[in-house]
């Protein structure tokens, strides 16, 4: 029976992410967010069960990245489509897409396309298993659900110019496409032990989320997806 405690995690990772799916079509972009931030809380919860419980097995593997191409792949993907659409003076009613003719939002399209190979690589790669080659998918479903978010919450001319600024979304689309599968060496947060030295990037990492996200909230997301980069290079480097 123990074996299948890591799938119900799993499974409720993609609950979330079909709930997100069906309040991203109706332009409830927050909802959305805060769905697939759930969705990657349990998606954490299902990889430590099956250690602690000791029933890792391929299925698991499977049905994980299954749901996480959903949770943080597919959502980040309509929601781009929204802002894209939403930049350009379209909507979306129901699910029914306006687009006014414009090719525009479909390029967010690229967003799970790119997800779906990083996560097919990540099960077929074997250096994966205490780094990551390219930038998890959930850290990037983060970065962009992050901007409906900085919108709603903690609105401003200066937030909505960029956000709702079509070139800014088609980059970011661009530069996350590259991310997800860029051959870059970033950490993983998976603690073999709780020494200071070997973990010494991870225990600096999470302070300066915490700290980044007391003093600047929903804002500080883009803050810490960069830090998680630059932080992984310079860990990296410093190494060599």
């Amino acid at each position: 029976m123990k074996k299948h405690i890591p799938n119900l995690f799993t499974f409720a990772n993609l609950c979330c992410g079909l709930l997100a799916i069906m309040f991203a079509l109706r332009h409830e972009l927050d909802y959305a967010a805060f769905l697939v931030f759930l969705g990657i809380f349990f998606d954490f919860f299902d990889g430590l069960a099956a250690r602690l419980l000791k029933v890792e097995s391929e299925l698991g593997v499977q049905l994980d990245s299954l749901a996480d191409l959903v949770t943080s792949g597919v959502v980040p993907g309509f929601v781009m489509m929204q802002l894209l659409a939403s930049s350009i003076g379209s909507t979306a009613i129901s699910g029914e897409w306006v687009l006014a003719s414009s090719f525009v939002p479909y390029i967010a399209l690229l967003i799970p396309i790119a997800s779906a190979y990083r996560l097919a690589k990540f099960n077929i790669d074997e250096e994966q298993k205490d780094s990551f080659i390219g930038l998890p998918t959930p850290a990037n479903a983060i970065l962009i659900l992050s901007l409906p978010l900085i919108i709603d919450y903690q609105f401003s001319e200066l937030s909505a110019g960029i956000i709702h600024n079509y070139w800014f979304l088609i980059g970011l689309t661009l530069l996350s496409t590259f991310l997800l599968n860029a051959p870059i060496q970033l950490f993983a947060l998976k603690f073999k032990s709780w020494g200071f030295k070997e973990n010494a990037v991870r225990y600096v990492f999470i302070a300066l989320c915490a700290i980044l996200l007391v003093l600047l909230k929903f804002v500080a997301i883009p803050v810490i997806i960069t830090n998680y980069i630059f932080l992984s290079l310079f860990s990296k480097s410093k190494k060599g």
